[in-house]
């Protein structure tokens, strides 16, 4: 069984709490444990903020969310057309944040990480960032869809 949605939202903070909660409602009829709904909101919501602070930089875009559920595991693509990362690799390691200034943690790669089972980042420098990740769900007494 597959179900799939995707949403495009304005990047200002007062949608972060709105993404949240509607991957969190998205992904119910699983009957997750509250962990599992904690560890996702959290992971979503630490996307999003990036999408907003680093990639349009607070100046408005939009985001992109694809979620897919298959099998028990929710995939996640949440995307933005703003400024890239010049380096990936060096933006996922823990503590570093390319804006100090705004007193950022530098932690929301290493919770998105810590959240979910799987954590793959693409950019590209003035095309945007696309984070896509992955949590397999207990599925406790889960609600079959009927077509």
């Amino acid at each position: 069984m597959c179900n799939e949605m995707s949403l495009i939202f304005d990047a200002i903070s007062t949608n972060e709490g709105f993404a949240r909660m509607a991957v969190a409602a998205f992904i119910t009829y699983l009957n997750p444990t509250i962990e599992e709904i904690a560890d996702v909101k959290t992971a979503v919501s630490e996307a999003v903020t990036n999408c907003i602070i680093h990639g349009y930089e607070n100046r408005g875009g939009k985001i992109y969310i694809h979620a897919v559920i298959e099998n028990g595991v929710l995939a996640l693509e949440i995307k933005d057309k703003g400024v890239g990362i010049e380096d990936v690799e060096k933006a996922m390691e823990p503590l570093y944040t390319s804006k100090p200034q705004l007193e950022r943690s530098g932690m929301g790669f290493s919770f998105m990480e810590a959240f979910m089972d799987e954590l793959e980042v693409e950019s590209t420098p003035a095309k945007g960032t696309c984070v896509k990740m992955k949590k397999k769900l207990a599925l406790g007494d889960w609600i079959v869809m009927e077509d």
